[in-house]
């Protein structure tokens, strides 16, 4: 995998964290550098620590099913990013509450919310580890790379969301889903010789 296709999928995994920190940054009464920093790496940690967990997992069956590791490549990708497709598409882009947001702003980030935001953004990015694996990824500049492209979209978006709102949140994600199930699409391809 080259830099520049880790790139555009660690792009597409940090939107869902992306889109969240949007909505926190919205939901935040100041939103202060450290705020920021906190969001992005709550969300940055958890993205490249979840890959990581999902790579192990995959080294144990990758012996067993390397003659179709393209196929798990192309189903788990395309599953996360239609999935993301489909969530983006349905939410309206003014709401909000589905982050986790309070109706009314907040001072702080509490760490009980925020592990779970944390978590659920990443949850994607444990499957993708599992196809790290089967494409033998050298996984800890990978999973390194995801965890700094993450952290800096989510510092980012917190700030974006202080001063734009929600309007880029469903875009996000929709563009996110959309980039997955493009790199799934090009790792079967390249698999299957579709390509001269």
């Amino acid at each position: 995998m080259s830099i520049i296709e880790l790139f555009i999928l660690a792009v597409g995994l940090s939107m869902d964290a992306f889109a969240v920190a949007i909505c926190k940054g919205l939901s935040l009464k100041k939103v202060t550098t450290k705020h920021a920093v906190t969001v992005g790496l709550y969300f940055g940690i958890f993205q490249a620590g979840m890959p990581l967990i999902g790579y192990f997992l995959g080294i144990q069956f990758r012996d067993k099913i390397t003659s179709i590791d393209h196929w798990v490549a192309f189903v788990l990708l395309g599953i996360i990013g239609v999935n993301m497709i489909r969530e983006a598409l349905k939410k309206d882009e003014n709401e909000c509450g589905e982050c986790g947001c309070p109706a009314e702003k907040e001072q702080t980030l509490p760490f009980k919310n925020m592990i779970v935001l944390a978590v659920a953004t990443s949850i994607d990015a444990l499957a993708v580890g599992i196809t790290f694996a089967f494409l033998q990824v050298d996984i800890v500049p990978a999973v390194s790379f995801i965890g700094l492209v993450t952290y800096s979209l989510s510092l980012v978006g917190v700030k974006i969301g202080s001063v734009f709102g929600a309007k880029f949140k469903s875009k996000a994600e929709l563009t996110g889903g959309i980039i997955l199930v493009c790199i799934g699409t090009k790792i079967l391809v390249e698999h299957l010789g579709l390509l001269g």
